[in-house]
């Protein structure tokens, strides 16, 4: 059987022009990058916005598994079913993270016969984005400690710095660091530390700005630390907005590439979901909305973390309204939920099965009662599912009036997911939709944050460390409580605990952190263990890729 990146590298792609010219972009908005990839200017968006725009649906999963859930293949394949269909569609994804791609989960363009091509460009360095964004983080701090360095007129305190330095890799030795070491010359020592890129609160910014106006006004109200008297210092403080504009010019133009079945596809901006919002760009899904009828967009991890933070943050700020949401699950992933060891879970187990359905339904139910969105359940097949196990798993939907279809997408492509596409139509056609958010941006800080635990995550309530309880009372007084909240969380379980799997219940959230990203316009909350920079595994997926002399790559999966 063919691995991931020998299917994409076989497949004849066609010149992104011709991509381009199918989706109804005209050449003159079109920045060639090599013969498959292309940025396009957003200054479309103004030749466009009399268009109305297509439907939107969103794609998301169950609490994620080392046994796998593939949302993204399923939004790759369900992009080319709609193609298949006949109908004017486009996919909307994130970009990966050189962080997952050497570490332990790998690419993140899809997989089997659903994938977004070019691949390896995509996994790898693709377009420059996530260098120019670290670039634009790096700048920021540096003229920050440039100005302490110089005389520091602001009169900023180092002990109270909270912005970090940013690379694309997974690397624990930085999150934190000494800096300023070497004597008078080489700056003012203090603690320090880096975030990935993706967490930065500059990849947030670029994923929700409109234009390089609004961009430069988002980066100007960036918070970097306070003075000894307690006030807030900004990028606008230290005068860097332009200068990090510059450096995002390029990267705030949407990514077109193709599926394999050269379906176009936006690829642009990848904030994780568990340490920031979890969605593509803001632009790239207005951008497709304005030239397809249907537009497949994801959200990262589980839906009570990239789904949560589209509705709340993406969709709030951006007026969008999503049409359907199809909820991606395995029946191997559900037998882990269940208590099933990784390694028996090709073995039939309906007793485990249905212990690990109830991480499913509660999905269903948030995304159906709190987000008041249609929903379908996208089962990934597998060859070792039983017809037995299958059944259960659509008796159970079934009871709260949710369809199960199976998708097979990974071994078929756009055939493999008709039938998906078929049921998505139906729900925007015939179901009713009671979009909300979670909760009003009039709670306070503490409030909101409740109301997600208790709605979402299904918490019997919140702990706040004192850390934590100072820091909201403080944003409070500065004037940014009526900001959404970004809860930063672990992915693997509703609670924040990973090892509470399934659909815990008689617990407690606990925060221990908050602070306001005022430019992106949230407020994050950090709880249990979660960190901003991840470490490498025992055995990094770094060992397994390589390059000939030829250029071709070879171990990413």
């Amino acid at each position: 059987m063919k691995t991931d990146i020998e299917i994409a590298q076989a497949v004849e792609k066609k010149p992104i022009l011709n991509i381009a010219r199918d989706a109804g972009i005209d050449e003159k908005y079109v920045e060639l990058y090599g013969n498959y990839k292309a940025k396009i200017d957003y200054s479309i968006l103004e030749e466009k916005k009399n268009e109305p725009d297509g439907k939107l649906i969103l794609v998301t999963a169950i609490s994620p598994t080392p046994a796998g859930e593939g949302k993204t293949t399923t939004s790759a394949g369900l992009a080319d079913a709609f193609h298949r269909l006949d109908k004017k569609v486009m996919l909307a994804l994130r970009e990966p993270s050189l962080g997952p791609v050497f570490g332990i989960k790998g690419g993140a363009a899809g997989g089997g016969y659903a994938q977004v091509v070019p691949m390896e460009d995509i996994n790898l360095h693709f377009t420059g984005d996530m260098h120019a964004i670290g670039a634009a983080n790096n700048l920021i701090a540096a003229m920050l400690d440039n100005h302490i360095q110089q005389g520091n007129a602001l009169n900023i305190d180092p002990r109270r710095i909270t912005w970090k330095r940013a690379v694309d890799m997974n690397d624990r030795q930085l999150r934190h660091i000494l800096d300023g070491m070497g004597g008078k010359a080489s700056g003012v020592p203090r603690e320090d530390g880096f975030e990935i890129t993706v967490a930065s609160e500059v990849m947030a910014i670029l994923c929700l700005s409109h234009d390089i106006e609004d961009l430069k006004d988002k980066l100007s109200r960036i918070i970097l630390g306070y003075t000894y008297d307690g006030a807030p210092v900004t990028v606008a403080d230290i005068r860097a907005q332009g200068a990090a504009a510059a450096l995002l010019k390029d990267a705030l133009k949407p990514n077109l590439v193709q599926t394999l079945e050269h379906t176009p596809a936006f690829v642009h901006g990848g904030p994780f979901a568990n340490i920031a919002h979890g969605c593509n760009s803001l632009m790239a899904t207005k951008m497709a909305l304005k030239l397809a009828d249907y537009v497949v967009t994801e959200a990262g991890f589980a839906a009570d973390l990239g789904a949560e933070k589209f509705v709340d943050i993406k969709c709030r700020k951006g007026g969008l309204k999503p049409d359907a949401c199809v909820l991606v699950a395995t029946v191997r992933a559900l037998k882990y939920h269940g208590g099933v060891p990784k390694k028996d879970l090709n073995e039939e187990n309906l007793e485990a099965l249905e212990a690990g359905l109830p991480n499913l339904l509660q999905h269903l139910e948030n995304i159906r009662e709190v987000y008041g969105i249609p929903a379908v359940v996208a089962l990934n097949e597998f060859p070792t599912d039983t017809e037995a196990e299958v059944r259960l798993v659509e008796e159970k939907c079934r009871e709260l009036g949710v369809n199960v279809v199976l998708s097979q997408v990974w071994a078929k492509g756009g055939e493999g997911g008709v039938d998906l596409a078929k049921e998505v139509i139906r729900l925007i056609e015939e179901e009713e939709n009671h979009f909300s958010f979670t909760y009003p941006l009039e709670m306070t800080i503490r409030e909101k944050v409740e109301t997600i635990a208790r709605r979402v995550y299904h918490a019997d309530g919140v702990i706040y460390e004192k850390k934590a309880a100072q820091s909201i009372d403080q944003l409070e007084k500065l004037g940014y409580g009526n900001l959404p909240i970004c809860v930063a969380k672990t992915q693997f379980s509703f609670s924040d605990d990973p090892s509470l799997l399934g659909a815990p219940e008689g617990f407690h959230i606990t925060v221990t952190e908050a602070k306001a990203d005022a430019g992106a316009g949230f407020i994050v909350v950090k709880t249990g263990n979660i960190m901003t920079m991840p470490g490498l595994p025992r055995v990094p997926a770094a060992e397994k890729i390589d390059v000939d002399n030829s250029g071709r790559i070879t171990g990413l999966f």
